[in-house]
């Protein structure tokens, strides 16, 4: 049974590892159709009057799956994050990034195995910001009950069904008492009612917690935070284990589901052949085991296994992309892989 599922190759490097994935995948056994469409600059550059054409998101809502290289996101002007819009106009309210050490990526930990769960939709991240006059600017944190509970089910529906033991949520409530205690106060009581025999739970302080991810990661197992703060820490964690090119991300809805490289989108290496797939390499990984979750194929449950296999074997061999001290480049990288799942 063929999936069809949304390809997004992005801009800058994006084309480029989003074809060596297409690759990996069409190689794994695993029956996926690819339905193209773009964002971002590349969407302009193909004569859009749109970043997020609505022919993109059109084909996100019917097929209810895409697979997304990064897009430029222009600092401090310019359009607004192409990253956030499909978020909010998709309501992929659970952003969720696991992060593991990687054999063959060396790096001042050892065994790190956790996941951060952010609230997608809300906080700081709601984009209200107002000039009150020259040179005032307000921002509004936005927090509702309704999205609070949302998310704090989606992280234990994910920690049970994912085998986890313990949900830690960062927090500030100490200062924003209102909205950050309204996202405590929600969590604690979704815990009590529906998860209190089966998983832990804690509540940190945020400066406080990335004080203890540093020095010992394996304290945590899954962290949740609202936006801005699940935004930080999920970086912060993705230093852990070797950076953002071996780290994937995927964004769920009640209906629909982004996986994405996380990763900027390099425009200074463009081209070259030098970029790292394997961040979206491992988000298409994420997203086979959705495919067989939620429409029963085995089939990519088995692909993604052998993915995951051949690339930590590649690692090992010490067969890497310059940015992990390697000297393969993007397509050789990726011919490396698929040569060990043959």
């Amino acid at each position: 049974m063929a999936h069809e599922v949304v390809l997004i190759p992005g801009d800058g490097i994006g084309p480029e590892v989003s074809d060596a994935v297409r690759r990996v995948i069409d190689a794994s056994g695993a029956e996926i159709t690819w339905i193209e469409r773009q964002a971002g600059v590349s969407a302009l550059e193909r004569g859009s009057d749109d970043v997020l054409p609505i022919d993109t998101m059109n084909a996100i809502l019917e097929h209810g799956v895409a697979l997304k290289g990064p897009c430029t996101t222009p600092i401090g002007g310019g359009f607004s994050s192409i990253n956030v819009a499909l978020r909010k106009k998709l309501n992929l309210y659970g952003a969720v990034r696991p992060v593991r050490s990687i054999d063959g990526v060396k790096t001042r930990y050892d065994d790190v195995d956790l996941i951060v769960v952010r609230e997608n939709t809300e906080g700081l991240y709601s984009g209200i910001e107002n000039t009150i006059t020259e040179g005032v600017i307000t921002s509004l944190k936005v927090a509702t009950e309704g999205a609070c509970r949302r998310i704090a089910r989606f992280a234990f529906d994910f920690a049970k069904t994912r085998g986890r033991k313990k949900i830690s949520v960062f927090h500030k409530a100490n200062i924003m008492k209102l909205s950050d205690g309204l996202f405590i106060r929600c969590a604690k009581e979704e815990h009590e009612k529906n998860y209190a025999n089966e998983i832990k739970y804690e509540e940190v302080i945020i400066d406080a917690g990335c004080m203890r991810i540093v020095q010992d990661p394996s304290q945590f197992d899954v962290i949740l935070c609202e936006n801005l703060y699940g935004d930080v820490i999920s970086d912060l964690c993705a230093g852990l284990v070797g950076g953002l090119g071996v780290t994937p991300g995927a964004n769920f809805g009640d209906e629909n589901a982004v996986f994405e490289a996380v990763h900027g989108s390099a425009p200074d290496i463009a081209g070259q052949n030098k970029a790292n797939p394997l961040a979206l390499l491992m988000s298409g990984v994420m997203m086979l085991r959705h495919l067989n979750r939620t429409r029963g194929d085995t089939k990519c449950k088995e692909a993604a296994n052998r993915i995951r296999d051949a690339y930590n074997a590649t690692l090992l061999a010490g067969e890497k992309t310059p940015d992990l001290g390697g000297q393969l480049g993007t397509r050789e990288f990726a011919d490396a892989i698929i040569g060990r799942m043959k």
